[in-house]
């Protein structure tokens, strides 16, 4: 069983900074990928940021030059510290982690999503 569980979430005024962490536990053999994804009531979840075992990281058009992703392999952490954050920037924030995994029948690529944290930027 992998859980993912994330933290950091809350209420910012615009322009404000945030830093969202997200740590995976469980039984991880590696780690293909790991991101962040958000969702706005009424529309699809969108791709943030993802980080892949080559260390190379895509950002949404959104927020390049204020997002930052970064991760932990150690710690199997991935973090987004967010800047200059807008309104518009509102939404659950998801991690999500793609990997090799122990399931029931043994080691097997698999995709987990956390619950969520949520991201109000407000003045």
């Amino acid at each position: 069983q992998v859980q993912l569980v994330e933290s950091g979430g809350g209420l910012v005024q615009p322009g404000g900074s945030l830093r969202l962490s997200c740590a995976a536990s469980g039984s991880i053999f590696s780690i293909n990928a790991m991101a962040w994804y958000r969702q706005v009531p009424g529309k699809q979840r969108e791709l943030v940021a993802k980080t892949t075992s080559g260390a190379s990281t895509n950002y949404a058009d959104s927020v390049k030059g204020r997002f930052t992703a970064s991760r932990d392999g150690a710690k199997n952490t991935v973090y987004l510290q967010m800047t200059s954050l807008k309104p518009e920037d509102t939404a659950v924030y998801y991690c999500n982690l793609a990997g090799r995994v122990l399931t029931g029948t043994g080691w097997s690529q698999r995709d987990y999503w956390g619950k969520g944290t949520l991201v109000t930027v407000s003045s």
